[in-house]
């Protein structure tokens, strides 16, 4: 009876109240500092349109304005040089640090991800906000255990991972796909502890995003796309229609991972010599000269997306030269490392793609009436493939593009363009992001193998809990576990005793460069360590 006791108290002590104060001050502050963001960025944005719009009436003030892109260039090279964690997209920034690959400061990443790329904002750089949301609730989580619970550091990645999923969910108004965001782009696996912290942290995010929203001055829409037009329900005879978009849209995957490689090789190799303002000065001035033609060749592409709903009378060739320019805007964004997400302006670019082959099969004789369904369905298809985030895409398709009465279509869509950018082992660009970061800051260094044993100390972090739902230090894995005398009396779990608990030793192994700092990561989890 006494040992039943002591697991409900560690389980409510140590689990499930820490869960619940760390995700729900987490989701609201989150919600609160994204809510902001977005108000800056949509005044921020308004304001470049007008800007482009005077600008293609005042040519002769380009040049005037390529020298103040040039004052700019060098002072976001100086601020990245000092934190090179704000440099590139914010998803694959925290994606790092809650995969424990990085480490971020965390007031430092808040500031930047919050002020930074409202100056890329500014310049119209085709980038959007979704990607400083979730690394400005990642900053946020550990913000929040750094400061209200400095003695149990042990959460910082749950509060983390709650604050990257309550950003998604805040940014693209997608409460369920921010938690799957946490499952499968974040962490790639389904843990009770990560399902319950980005639960509570969403949840809370989205109430306070919704009482937010009834202040006048912060009436900011909550849904990524609040106008869709009504999308029409396909029957199972038009199964050929998911599936060719599909697989067109997974080709278009490939050649675009494969641009992004052509790309990054010339910002971080053939111009590697040149200094970092130089490369980021490039992408501006790029940004700049495309702008002053088409306001739709730049910015995020949320507007851009709208337009393609609403106007479908626009030419094939027009929009052609929409996905080539802001591809490579966007890809040399990233390459050079100007902050700011490149979700959104994936979607804008499967947007394009899908209303290019929906043009075309329209011109063949298929009903105009499928022109929504067929766009709907490559956005899909294209975060799906350039994301390689399945789920989260059915989900976010279902959820925030109106594809309640396409459900099976959707599924088709996204695992067939998943299946095509496998079938080219075509990494996401995300992890094709983080992997060369982590070279850029590892560089040649060795890392150090270690192979030992640990013991669970007393009112450590790691009892109650099982092993697959701790975060622990990246590459360490526990090859096997020693129960104490005094937990094998305890009643067998249901998961085969594999609950830590005190005086449980554990023989574990991995890789690290800076054996301090996994040390304290991992005495933060078993407690302090003799010797």
């Amino acid at each position: 009876m006494k040992a039943k006791l002591r697991i409900y108290k560690n389980y409510l002590v140590n689990l499930i109240c820490p869960a619940f104060i760390f995700g729900s001050v987490t989701g609201i502050l989150t919600s609160v500092i994204v809510t902001l963001f977005k108000l800056c960025a949509k005044y921020i944005i308004s304001f470049s349109e007008l800007a482009y719009e005077y600008l293609n009436k005042h040519l002769y003030l380009i040049p005037i304005a390529l020298i103040a892109v040039l004052g700019i260039a060098s002072l976001l090279a100086l601020m990245f040089k000092k934190e090179p964690n704000l440099r590139g997209g914010g998803i694959p920034t925290s994606i790092a640090s809650l995969r424990g690959i990085t480490s971020v400061k965390w007031l430092r990443t808040l500031l930047g991800a919050f002020l930074l790329p409202l100056i890329s904002f500014a310049f119209g750089v085709p980038l959007g906000t979704e990607g400083p949301s979730v690394l400005i609730g990642t900053a946020t989580g550990k913000g929040s255990t750094r400061t209200f619970a400095k003695k149990h550091i042990a959460w910082n990645k749950y509060a983390m991972t709650g604050g990257a999923s309550a950003g998604f969910s805040v940014a693209t108004g997608s409460p369920i796909s921010g938690i799957m965001f946490a499952i499968e782009e974040v962490h790639g696996r389904i843990s009770p502890m990560i399902l319950m912290v980005a639960t509570i942290s969403v949840a809370f995010s989205r109430i306070t995003s919704e009482l937010l929203n009834k202040i006048p001055f912060l009436n900011v829409e909550i849904e990524l796309f609040a106008h869709l037009p009504k999308i029409k329900e396909l029957e199972m005879q038009d199964i050929w229609i998911p599936v060719l978009v599909s697989v067109l849209i997974g080709i278009l995957a490939v050649l675009f991972l494969y641009y992004y490689r052509v790309i990054y090789t010339f910002f971080n190799k053939t111009i590697a010599k040149a200094p970092h303002f130089v490369r980021i000065f490039i992408v501006f001035a790029l940004t700049i000269v495309a702008g002053v033609f088409s306001f739709d060749y730049i910015s995020t592409g949320h507007g851009l997306i709208d337009e393609l709903f609403t106007n479908p009378s626009i030419a094939i060739g027009a929009l052609l030269l929409v996905l080539l320019i802001r591809s490579t805007l966007t890809l040399s964004a990233s390459s050079s490392g100007v902050s700011g997400g490149i979700f959104i302006p994936i979607m804008a670019l499967g947007a394009v793609a899908s209303s290019i082959i929906a043009k075309l099969l329209i011109s063949m004789g298929l009903d105009s009436s499928y022109y929504s369904v067929i766009i709907v369905i490559g956005i899909t298809a294209c975060v799906s493939s350039m994301m390689k985030t399945p789920l989260t895409a059915i989900v976010f398709a279902i959820e925030a593009l109106a594809c309640d009465d396409n459900i099976l279509f959707v599924i088709v869509a996204s695992i067939l363009s998943f299946v095509i950018t496998e079938i080219f082992r075509a990494k996401s660009i995300n992890d094709t992001v983080i992997e060369r970061r982590v070279h850029e800051i590892n560089g040649e260094k060795e890392a150090m193998r270690v192979d030992t044993e640990v013991t669970i100390k007393d009112g450590a972090f790691a009892i109650g809990k099982q092993i697959r739902d701790i975060f622990w230090p990246n590459t360490l894995k526990v090859l096997s576990v020693k129960h104490s005398e005094e937990s094998k009396n305890d009643e067998t779990d249901k998961y085969a005793e594999n609950v830590l608990r005190k005086g449980d030793i554990l023989h574990i192994r991995y890789s690290t460069i800076d054996i301090n700092e996994t040390n304290e990561e991992l005495y933060a989890i078993v407690g302090e360590q003799e010797g």
